[in-house]
């Protein structure tokens, strides 16, 4: 009883952090300005939006690679690809105290969010 819960949540936390990038990639196709503003790090005016539709593309692929580790490769495949992928929120820190982003939106949003992939990790290799 008590492996079956821990497997649930595994791969239930799995899953919406996996769809979670998967939305994440999209808000950046579609409404690139928006979402980079929600990262921590607006956008210029009169920048090149085209560079924040490919990190919505490249963050919508990681989202489905995800999804299809845990699918077809299983929950180990899965687990070194969060703890991998892991870097990016760890990354994404530091991009942001870098460029004039608040701590809030770097340890509030991106920290944060490295933690619980870290934490989906352990569990994705406890199961």
């Amino acid at each position: 009883m008590e492996t079956d819960v821990l497997t649930t949540i595994a791969y239930g936390l799995a899953v919406v952090l996996d769809l979670l990038v998967l939305v994440i990639g999209a808000r950046f196709l579609l409404q690139p300005r928006a979402a980079a503003t929600g990262y921590g790090v607006p956008a210029k005016a009169d920048g090149d939006a085209a560079y924040l539709q490919i990190k919505g593309l490249r963050d919508g692929v990681s989202g489905i690679l995800g999804l299809a580790l845990l699918a077809f490769a299983g929950v180990r495949a899965e687990g070194w690809f969060m703890l991998a992928v892991a870097l990016v929120p760890l990354g994404d820190t530091l991009i942001v105290l870098r460029h004039g982003g608040t701590r809030a939106a770097a340890f509030g949003i991106h920290f944060a969010t490295a933690v619980v992939v870290l934490a989906s990790a352990a569990l994705l290799f406890a199961v």
